[in-house]
C-alpha cells in the first residue's frame, strides 16, 4: 500500500469519466501529493497510463483486485 493524500472512487463510471474526474482532482492538489483512484472501467487500464504520460502525472503503481483497479498518481 502506498501512502496517499486524496482518494477518488470512480467505480461505476465509464470512459472518459474516470480520467476526467482524476484530472479535475489532480488539478486541485498541490505538486507532490498522491491521489489513490479506484475504477472498474476496463478502458481505464489504457486511459489512465495514457493520461499520465500526456499530463506529466507520475503513475506510482497500478493494482487490480476483485475487478477494481487502483492507481496511485502523484501530481507533478
Amino acid at each position: 500500500m502506498i501512502d496517499h493524500d486524496h482518494e477518488l472512487d470512480a467505480t461505476g463510471l465509464l470512459c472518459p469519466l474516470p480520467v476526467l474526474k482524476a484530472a479535475k482532482r489532480l488539478r486541485a492538489m498541490s505538486p507532490g501529493e498522491v491521489l489513490l483512484m479506484r475504477s472498474d472501467d476496463p478502458a481505464a487500464v489504457v486511459d489512465v497510463p495514457h493520461y499520465c504520460a500526456e499530463s506529466g502525472t507520475v503513475l506510482l503503481a497500478q493494482r487490480e483486485e476483485d475487478g477494481v483497479t487502483r492507481w496511485w498518481l502523484r501530481r507533478a
